[in-house]
């Protein structure tokens, strides 16, 4: 990541799109006086107007054999002390008559982008967002069929997603405590209600925040760089977590997990790039995950992959 170049876009007040992948090493930046030069679609739209569609994917799943070995795996680690919650993320193969553009088109989410030929991401997950000197951050972890009785009562009393949670929201309090002073847990697990299309999902979230100084548009590279990758999608202890999931899940997320963001000038709004397929030579495939702890199920955390492949 060009750090010195992104502050100094920061401190000039020049507008940007800012796209990375996982690992914060392939970092794309376009200024937005010449977003029309590239083949690239993007918005950032908390209030959108949910649209229905009739279009939807055909998977072939991944081998629950496959995935459970790497399951197995970083349960191991975590009884040896290397890791608290991973997430853990495979690739599924999609079949769509529908170009990226088409998908994109029709997708509704908070956060979506799409990278030229590459791939498509619709987030609901919110990543960073800066407005005057305030940095929030926003962990989504937990996630229920809203049409299970109950189902409120249910995720918010669940031992084991209460306990990924928490550790996620102590990591990411950590996370913004090296950019930032003062800083808070706003809103403990709140719910907010996603819709897929055929059903509507309850997300668990928190809202973490903390007081920047006047200038931080000049260290704007400094603060990304220091919160890369994203604590919600890779997990904690975070350096050793990051080389289990290089190690285990055997396969590059690229983009997928990494971050796009919107520099206006004035503040900075970003999401985190899950819910995303991507285009390549043997097809389309659809990245997705869950956080493992040591309470996991191997059966519902498998589920769990599948269940978030669909188009918002």
């Amino acid at each position: 990541m060009d750090v010195k170049f992104l502050n100094a876009l920061g401190k000039d007040r020049e507008p940007f799109l800012f796209i990375s992948d996982f690992k914060g090493e392939d970092v794309k930046v376009i200024l937005l006086r010449d977003l029309e030069k590239e083949d690239i679609s993007f918005s950032i739209n908390e209030n959108f107007t949910y649209k229905r569609h009739s279009h939807f994917l055909q998977t072939k799943a991944i081998s629950f054999w496959d995935y459970s070995l790497k399951f197995d795996k970083m349960i191991e680690k975590i009884k040896e002390g290397k890791t608290y919650v991973i997430n853990l993320t495979q690739a599924t193969e999609v079949k769509t008559s529908l170009s990226l553009k088409e998908i994109f088109d029709i997708s509704n989410a908070h956060y979506k982008l799409r990278y030229k030929d590459e791939f498509v991401c619709f987030s609901p997950e919110k990543f960073i967002q800066i407005n005057d000197n305030t940095i929030n951050t926003f962990p989504m972890k937990g996630t229920i069929d809203s049409a299970i009785p109950d189902a409120e009562k249910k995720i918010l009393e669940d031992a084991k997603e209460k306990a990924e949670h928490i550790m996620i929201v102590d990591l990411l309090r950590n996370d913004l405590s090296i950019v930032s002073k003062n800083v808070k847990v706003q809103r403990f697990r709140y719910l907010s209600e996603v819709n897929t299309g055929d059903k509507k999902l309850l997300q668990v979230s928190s809202q973490i925040s903390g007081e920047l100084s006047e200038n931080w548009h000049e260290n704007i590279g400094n603060i990304l760089d220091a919160l890369l990758p994203a604590g919600s999608i890779s997990g904690a202890p975070k350096k050793s977590t990051l080389e289990i999931i290089e190690e285990v899940e055997d396969y590059e997320r690229n983009f997928f997990t990494g971050v796009f963001g919107l520099f206006d000038g004035k503040s900075f709004d970003s999401g985190v790039m899950i819910r995303f397929i991507e285009k390549t030579k043997k097809g389309y495939f659809y990245k997705s995950g869950g956080g493992i702890t040591l309470d996991s199920d191997v059966y519902l955390e498998y589920n769990e992959l599948q269940n978030k492949i669909y188009l918002p």
